[in-house]
């Protein structure tokens, strides 16, 4: 039971850095309207708080690896406290966008941290699920800054509101300093943990599945495996693997469509685009959250179950997020809802997809070296969203007339194109590793060992 209640405090501190993270996407109109600016501009704090979290995540995960979750939690969340309480009182966009980028820092610290944990308190055959689980219920942070948000807006105003954000990030800090532990206590180890190492394989030697993070032993030597292994070698050992690289491209491929579209332009193209009511597009927000929430555990217990079957599960989530938003953008005029409900419905399984990166990461390094390699997959799903990101803002304001309202309908469809190329490019990359991983894999002729 102590296990879940350490990842049930790491999971509120992460629900809270989603929350915060999150809270710009249905903010971000009235964010415009307060600070004066377009559309450009004003993906440049979702471009500031995203490019900082992205660059964060390797020095973040060498951190990780030395200093712990708990600490780094506590860290990240008084950062993401001040961003908050800077953006509760920010009146011009400079001021708004150094807040965004104290919340991206503070992010950056979170989600690999809570990542830790489970990799440390739960055996690696229950990983898949937990991390699933992890991101997943996280979401309910996204949640939160959907409708609720929305409410709050209108009802108290832009000051109070987030205020009032800065309040729950407090209360997260103060749970993560009381309550969490990194990991276990000893008891009866072995002097050497390496011992209790072993390696799983399919028959067809296809993908690989080694155990090397057993929750029982590597917290308890993470001290004496710093002193036997520099920081700067265990991280080219992860980048040097081509199976780290397979989860930096799963994670690049899978998560940009869902996390720009729920994070601040799937409310403007409903609203402003699709004409819908601003209450129906928080509803369809609510609906990518609720419906990850559902596909996570799937997902999680398929990559459990059927290990060396992830990669064609991510290229054909891929292709379904390729599809529906043809249908969308092809659609002649505005798409009727339902066909709306269908792209979030697909949409919905970007965040789960994404999350076979970090089991990527966990299965093909050792547990001294955990943190680094979840940040190197955890860049690519973030610089791919900000790629996504500059670039509709941008094809936007191109396309926007001067003294228009707002974007019309055909702008959104053109700059939401942008995604094919990166569709693309990522699924060549991830069919590219795959083919090396399994050579790699053959070559070293690894077999199944039993501690």
């Amino acid at each position: 039971m102590r296990r879940y209640l350490m990842w049930s405090v790491g999971l509120l501190a992460y629900i809270v850095a989603v929350f915060h993270r999150s809270s710009l996407g249905v903010a971000g109109v009235a964010a415009a309207e307060r600070l004066g600016v377009g559309t450009a501009l004003l993906s440049m704090l979702s471009v500031a708080q995203l490019a900082v979290y992205a660059g964060m995540q390797i020095p973040v995960g060498v951190l990780l690896d030395r200093f712990g979750s708990r600490r780094l939690l506590a860290a990240g969340g008084l950062l993401m406290l001040a961003g908050q309480l800077v953006f509760a009182f920010a009146g011009d966009v400079g001021t708004a966008i150094a807040a965004r980028v104290l919340i991206g820092v503070g992010d950056a610290m979170t989600f690999i941290s809570v990542l830790r944990i489970v990799a440390l308190w739960f055996p690696p055959r229950r990983n898949p699920l937990m991390v699933q689980l992890t991101g997943m219920v996280g979401q309910l942070g996204a949640l939160s800054s959907a409708v609720p948000l929305v409410l709050l807006l209108r009802h108290a105003g832009w000051t109070t509101t987030f205020l009032a954000s800065a309040v729950l990030g407090a209360v997260a800090v103060v749970l993560v300093v009381t309550s969490l532990r990194d990991h276990p206590e000893p008891a009866n180890l072995p002097d050497d943990p390496s011992s209790l190492s072993v390696t799983a394989i399919q028959p067809d030697k296809s993908e690989i599945t080694p155990i090397s993070d057993l929750s029982d032993m590597s917290g308890m030597h993470e001290d004496a495996a710093r002193g036997r292994v520099k920081r700067d070698l265990g991280l080219r050992n992860s980048w040097a693997h081509p199976g780290t690289r397979l989860g930096l491209w799963t994670h690049f491929v899978t998560q940009f469509s869902g996390t720009v579209f729920a994070l601040l332009w799937g409310y403007p193209f409903l609203t402003q685009g699709e004409g819908l009511a601003p209450d129906t597009a928080a509803l369809l927000l609510s609906l990518l959250t609720i419906g990850g929430l559902l596909m996570g555990p799937l997902i999680g217990h398929f990559c459990g179950r059927l290990p060396y079957h992830r990669s064609n599960l991510v290229l054909g989530i891929v292709g379904a997020s390729a599809l529906a938003w043809t249908a969308v953008l092809l659609w002649p005029g505005r798409a009727p809802l339902w066909l709306l409900v269908v792209l979030v419905l697909v949409l919905t399984v970007n965040g789960p997809g994404s999350m076979i990166g970090f089991d990527y990461a966990r299965s093909f390094n050792p547990a001294d070296r955990i943190g680094g390699a979840t940040g190197i997959v955890n860049v690519g799903g973030f610089v791919a969203s900000i790629v996504l990101i500059v670039a509709v803002g941008v094809l936007l304001d191109l396309q926007t007339a001067p003294g228009a309202d707002h974007p019309s309908l055909a702008a959104f469809r053109w700059a939401f194109a942008v995604q094919y190329p990166l569709w693309g490019f990522g699924a060549v990359q991830v069919y590219r590793y795959r083919r090396t991983t399994r050579r790699r894999v053959a070559a070293e002729d690894l077999t199944l060992a039993v501690a």
